[in-house]
């Protein structure tokens, strides 16, 4: 049966921790949804991870819906959250609507998700029929206006408003938070504070939820990894070693064999 928002409360209220991956493509988002992962994001993290930018800002909506539709042909059962590109929903309230409504309408998506306190789009949003994830804390869209990638809810007063704006967003109408990039404890206020789910990412043991980038989860990443990912697998290896062995099965004349060949 295929998840819906109502079931990731229900997870919270049972205590029952959950996890959300991000995918991009039909063939992942088929091995992920058959492997029983519940919630799948089409993140942004698109842009940086899978198209080669530098961040996330570069990514429209044309390859964001262009990847959603793909996602949505591999995964049956899992909830779908399309994540709105940068400026696609900043400009005005009417554009974010319409934007949203279009992850919906032609990518296949059953949710959107906001980075920052957008508080009346996601209301509005909401009464339209599209459900809203919410996102605070490090939100990546604004990477320039925090002056790279930092934990946000450092200091007290910080942290103060982190969980007001958890706590607004909830009143909103959103049916879960992510939380990146916010200390521990901070994570367990607002986890604590909010009766919706929250879906951490570098944020703790505390959330009701944990997300990773599935690049970094499958050890495809280059260079080093930040310090909240865990590679639960070495694919970059994985298939260095495959693409070698081919390449030399080739060179010697021992690829395509006979078991491998029409006749």
């Amino acid at each position: 049966m295929s998840v819906t928002v109502r079931d990731l409360r229900t997870f919270k209220e049972r205590g029952e921790r959950f996890v959300m991956l991000t995918a991009y493509d039909f063939p992942t988002a088929r091995i992920l949804d058959e492997a029983g992962i519940p919630v799948l994001l089409v993140g942004d993290s698109l842009a940086n991870n899978i198209l080669g930018y530098e961040t996330t800002l570069p990514v429209t909506m044309g390859e964001m819906l262009h990847h959603t539709r793909a996602v949505a042909r591999g995964a049956k059962n899992a909830l779908i959250v399309g994540d709105m590109p940068f400026l696609s929903y900043q400009v005005s309230l009417e554009e974010g609507i319409r934007n949203a409504g279009r992850f919906l309408k032609e990518g296949g998506a059953h949710a959107v998700k906001l980075e920052g306190p957008m508080l009346e789009l996601a209301a509005a949003l909401v009464d339209r029929g599209i459900p809203v994830m919410g996102h605070i804390g490090l939100t990546p869209q604004s990477v320039h206006t925090m002056g790279g990638y930092r934990v946000q809810g450092k200091s007290d007063e910080d942290a103060r408003r982190l969980v007001d704006e958890a706590q607004a967003l909830e009143k909103s109408g959103v049916f879960s938070l992510v939380l990146e990039g916010i200390p521990t404890t901070v994570a367990g206020q607002i986890t604590e504070a909010v009766s919706v789910p929250t879906i951490g990412i570098g944020a703790g043991p505390q959330c009701d939820a944990q997300v990773l980038v599935i690049t970094d989860l499958l050890g495809l990443g280059t260079g080093s990894y930040p310090k909240f990912v865990k590679p639960y697998a070495d694919l970059r290896g994985e298939i260095t070693r495959a693409v070698q062995r081919f390449q030399e099965d080739v060179a010697a004349g021992t690829f395509p064999d006979d078991a491998h060949s029409y006749h």
